[in-house]
């Protein structure tokens, strides 16, 4: 039996019917058809699935997607766009963060939140920050350059 679920994604409304068993992740991928949410281990190492609900992340293949009933979703859809670029995106793209581009939403949200809570973060903050993301290509260089780039930013 299907159950309702609304949530608004990416600053969009969503009414869609979901198993009570469904995660968070088959409900953005399969429910809404955002498959920019990544599904990889299902058990909350790799951080492929990750995602803003109420500003903080959430490894959407943890949280059964009836948990996020009338909550704020953020995807990776709704950071920036094809032609209008968060400046994370544009600075993983300069630095050479992303290779395979499997894991690159989730550490993206993973940056901006860790942006969000400190705009100035050490090296070793966004190394922190990253250790629920794994990336087998080993961008992890790359995406700290990245995130140091943007650190500060609005107060410049």
């Amino acid at each position: 039996m299907k159950y309702p679920l609304s949530l608004t994604v990416n600053d969009e409304n969503y009414d869609i019917l979901v198993e009570p068993y469904h995660t968070l992740m088959e409900a953005i991928r399969d429910g809404i058809g955002l498959t920019g949410t990544k599904c990889a281990c299902e058990d909350g190492r790799c951080g492929t699935c990750t995602v803003m609900v109420d500003g903080q992340l959430v490894k959407s293949c943890l949280m059964l997607g009836l948990q996020a009933n009338k909550k704020s979703v953020l995807t990776i859809e709704g950071l920036g766009a094809p032609d209008d670029l968060h400046p994370l995106q544009a600075a993983f793209l300069e630095h050479g963060a992303v290779q395979c581009g499997y894991c690159t939403p989730g550490m993206l949200l993973t940056a901006k939140q860790l942006l969000d809570e400190n705009p100035n973060p050490t090296e070793e903050d966004i190394r922190s920050a990253f250790v629920g993301n794994l990336c087998r290509c080993g961008v992890y260089t790359h995406a700290t350059e990245a995130v140091l780039s943007v650190a500060g930013e609005e107060e410049k």
